[in-house]
């Protein structure tokens, strides 16, 4: 597939044009210069075959010092790795000696490039395109992107500079497990995406709060190939210091929804805090499946990495913080050595071959039957709760990895308590384990709408 970098100085656009490239909002725009710190990919499908685009974080006057070096680092590795370059500027502000300097540089990278000047709004702007005529670059094009000008005449351009493949592999590619990387600040998130990588995708740093926008990356693992969502840091709501933290926190809740698994990083030094059972709850809430990775196990065993009676009192102890996110499995690991992060896609692809089975339905009403008569459900009034026929649904969407949906006609949904239906769901897993999974479980009365009920 094609890859085109996003390149250009703090604050001239770039992420807006991303998201408008995208056809969704991933990158967050705000006009506080060096929002974006990391490199974002997305897929384009606005040209003749889909592109990938990268969006990098703002070159030069170091809006950010504490991440100028890694931003910049950052940039450079999308330039070397692209097949062209978008020179975003700002025709606002006008030509800088920033912009300059810029142009220098990309033009050192020998690849095809494209000068976008943005924030061209309407034709009486189009003056300020022939400012930048000075840079010399040859293929060059007005737009806005935050009201869409232009940028058709801007994917025809890329179109033509990088003509696509002759055979694309879209389906394919919308079928690649989605793994998000969540957890509080400073946790390991974006070490761990690189320990996966092996790459410095993501900006690692001691200071809480480096990552603010989901940061997909692409990784293959085994000859598999998975997309790794790392996310902002998910910190308590009133510790928010501006508004784009709280746009962070607010992409973050809405990458967990849209994972395929949700890996969920802890410190193992500091162990389980409030904010890791809170997180552990939105992932509940969203019935996601989960994986629990409890991250820096270096700094915790010194020594004593393999120890079983150690790796047991600790799995045991996340599991009694984490005891309603039961169905996930615990990896313990250390993204700074590399140790068992081979083991957390063993249970990655141990969860996705759990998400296959099928529980033979008459396999299923026997453990049902089972399980009622051994513990009777509560009465209301002079009423029990009867399950007349179970099933396990078939898959509606093309997600690779889907929790078990058990469809249950009774007499009355209202006659069951949620106590009992978690009781069933126990018994269901006892028999097919589903690791990693949560159980949904639908009850459909001889009258009315079925409910949801787990």
């Amino acid at each position: 597939m094609r890859h085109v970098a996003i390149i250009g100085r703090p604050n001239v656009g770039k992420s807006a044009l991303f998201n408008r490239l995208a056809g969704r909002r991933i990158s967050i725009v705000h006009d506080q210069p060096g929002v974006t710190r990391d490199r974002i990919g997305a897929i384009c499908k606005l040209g003749q075959a889909p592109f990938e685009i990268t969006d990098t974080g703002g070159i030069g006057s170091e809006p950010d010092p504490d991440f100028a070096e890694s931003t910049r680092d950052g940039a450079f590795i999308a330039m070397e790795s692209s097949d062209a370059i978008l020179f975003v500027v700002d025709s606002i502000d006008g030509l800088t000696p920033l912009d300059g300097e810029l142009a220098t540089t990309i033009r050192a990278c020998a690849k095809p490039v494209i000068l976008v000047v943005n924030k061209v709004d309407t034709e009486g702007h189009e003056p300020r395109f022939y400012d930048f005529a000075r840079l010399g670059f040859e293929h060059s094009c007005s737009v806005s992107a935050a009201h869409g000008r232009g940028i058709g005449q801007l994917v025809d351009l890329i179109d033509f500079l990088v003509p696509p493949e002759e055979e694309t592999d879209e389906a394919s590619a919308e079928i690649i497990p989605k793994l998000a990387l969540v957890g509080r600040p400073n946790v390991g998130k974006s070490s761990l995406v690189n320990s996966i990588v092996k790459d410095k995708r993501s900006t690692v740093s001691e200071i809480a709060g480096t990552t603010r926008d989901t940061v997909d990356v692409l990784a293959e693992r085994e000859g598999q190939t998975y997309l790794l969502l790392d996310t902002a840091g998910i910190r308590h709501r009133s510790r928010h210091n501006t508004s784009v933290e709280v746009f962070s926190v607010m992409r973050s809740e809405q990458t967990i929804r849209r994972a395929d698994i949700n890996i969920l990083v802890i410190d193992a030094t500091s162990g389980v805090t409030t904010q890791d059972k809170k997180i552990a709850g939105l992932i509940q809430e969203a019935k996601k499946p989960a994986i629990i990775a409890l991250n820096k196990w270096d700094l915790v065993a010194k020594g004593r990495e393999k120890d079983p009676e150690l790796l047991r009192e600790h799995t045991e102890r996340i599991r009694a913080e984490l005891f309603f996110l039961s169905y996930a499995p615990v990896v313990i690991l250390s993204a700074l050595t590399g140790t068992n992060v081979k083991r957390l896609f063993t249970m990655v692809e141990k969860v996705r071959q759990h998400s296959t089975r099928r529980a033979g339905t008459g396999e299923l009403n026997r453990v049902l039957k089972a399980a009622m008569e051994r513990q009777a459900p509560p009465t209301r009034g002079n009423r029990r709760f009867k399950v007349l026929y179970a099933a396990q649904a078939k898959e509606s969407s093309r997600s690779p990895v889907q929790a078990p949906l058990f469809v249950m006609f009774v007499n009355d949904p209202k006659l069951i308590p949620d106590s009992y239906v978690n009781y069933l769901c126990a018994r269901i897993r006892d028999k097919w384990e589903f690791p990693g999974l949560p159980i949904l479980m639908r009850l459909r009365g001889r009258e009315g709408a079925p409910t949801e009920v787990a």
